[in-house]
């Protein structure tokens, strides 16, 4: 389903986080910027993983990354939190999700509505007893 500006932005501010492989560690770090060890593997051409969950601080790394001339690679992924399902679904809209359940709930409460004002009637009552019992016999 097509995202809207609130799943996008909703997605960007708490849901999205960069990832920055370079081979060696910059001359100094951002603010905000995480630095996540990783295990040495031989063979693996990233040494250095750096976490950026803005991408104000994201985009100060790679700037300083680039002017240093340094090799790097970045990645954007999902963060791993408790409320990534619910406010970010795979391939659904929480904006449309959120007016669907509010429109069935608002339809159902006016038919509920309605039918206990049948069920209250004593001349509807009346009716549907006759009725009921004619489909008996």
């Amino acid at each position: 389903m097509q995202l809207t500006r609130f799943d996008r932005w909703l997605r960007e501010k708490y849901v999205y986080e960069t990832h920055i492989h370079t081979l060696r560690p910059p001359e100094s770090l951002p603010q905000g910027i995480r630095i996540v060890e990783l295990p040495e593997v031989p063979g693996k051409r990233y040494k250095h993983l750096y976490v950026a969950k803005q991408t104000l601080a994201a985009d100060a790394l790679i700037s300083q990354l680039k002017e240093n001339g340094q090799m790097y690679t970045t990645q954007i992924v999902d963060c791993d939190a408790w409320y990534v399902p619910f406010i970010a679904p795979k391939d659904k809209s929480l904006t449309w999700w959120l007016f669907s359940v509010f429109f069935t709930t608002t339809c159902a409460f006016f038919v509920l509505l309605y039918v206990k004002g049948l069920a209250e009637d004593p001349d509807f009552r009346k009716n549907f007893m006759e009725a009921l019992k004619l489909f008996k016999s």
